[in-house]
């Protein structure tokens, strides 16, 4: 099974700031919030959406194939995802502007205020899915993630013209995106992910109940932070998976991807539902445990190890054999 990654390529600067927004937030003035906040640690990390899911697959050996556009500057990154199992030939290259940057400060509570620069990711637009099909011999899935608004336009209408089934996955850019867009992008995928909060913004945008965007879909999976996901069809019965124990909860960013990149690597498995959404919890969980959206190691005994604990020796025996 061919998946095609679509999403932003960036590199990330993460910061953490020792105390809470919440304290410094005065409720009478937050039309004219002004605050700076002196933060105490700096990481700059490879990230964006569609490099780390497609990382996270290169992980899990499904050897994903990465569209998005990215900067002159991208050789370095492109030379580790190659080296981490990523199809990066469709990347393409911007001869004028930056790889985009995230720029995002965490709190003591893990709340997040991030700023995004899109940068080369505004050519992503320019990218033709039928060339990267025809490059690779047919595209099973294209997963269709938070990128520049209107090259995920472009790639939805393109998967439907071309029969191409597809993942609908708005992430960051639903907060950009009117009814209309979310629309177009939702209507006829194979699959709708989001987060819960990001389910009630989708119905509240679009005026379309949870049953008639259900009705619309194929498969709807919403994540819903420590308590796992859900995952839902029409006429059955909700699918409901918990994480993982955690051994420590470090820095939340690129957890929503590593849980993408587990659940489309059982889609390539070709196990149920329920594995593959226990592979994306267990890979989400990795991702917590660690500063960066890609410093994660995956290492193989130890991951069956805590798959096993989590999920029992039945499920366990079923991903080994796909993980090697």
């Amino acid at each position: 099974m061919r998946i095609a990654v679509t999403g932003s390529i960036a590199t990330d600067h993460l910061m953490t700031f020792p105390g809470r927004f919440a304290d410094q937030l005065v409720a009478d003035q937050l039309h004219t919030v002004s605050l700076s906040f002196l933060v105490d640690n700096l990481d700059v990390r490879r990230g964006g959406v569609g490099a780390n899911i497609a990382f996270g697959m290169g992980q899990l050996g499904t050897r994903p194939i990465l569209v998005g556009a990215a900067g002159a500057d991208f050789d370095d990154y492109r030379a580790w995802l190659d080296r981490h199992g990523v199809d990066t030939e469709s990347v393409h290259i911007s001869e004028t502007l930056h790889t985009a940057r995230f720029v995002c400060t965490n709190d003591a509570d893990h709340n997040q205020i991030g700023s995004f620069y899109t940068g080369a990711m505004s050519e992503a637009r320019l990218i033709e899915l039928k060339t990267v099909a025809d490059r690779v011999g047919g595209l099973d899935l294209v997963s269709i993630g938070a990128d520049d608004p209107e090259a995920m336009l472009r790639h939805t209408e393109e998967c439907r013209t071309r029969s191409i089934p597809f993942a609908a996955d708005f992430s960051q850019q639903i907060a950009r995106m009117d009814g209309d867009d979310i629309k177009i992008l939702l209507e006829g995928a194979a699959y709708l992910f989001s987060n819960e909060y990001e389910k009630g913004l989708i119905e509240s945008k679009t005026g379309w109940s949870d049953a008639e965007i259900l009705a619309r879909v194929g498969t709807r999976v919403t994540t819903l932070g420590a308590q796992g996901v859900r995952i839902e069809r029409v006429g059955e019965e909700p699918i409901e998976v918990g994480c993982p124990e955690e051994e420590a909860k470090v820095e939340p960013t690129g957890v929503g991807d590593a849980f993408r990149a587990g659940f489309l690597s059982g889609l390539v498995w070709g196990v149920s539902l329920e594995r593959a959404a226990q592979v994306g919890c267990m890979l989400a969980t990795l991702v917590i445990e660690t500063v960066g959206t890609q410093e994660y190691q995956l290492r193989r005994a130890h991951f069956m190890e805590r798959f096993a604990k989590a999920y029992g020796d039945e499920a366990a025996a079923e991903v080994q054999g796909h993980l090697g």
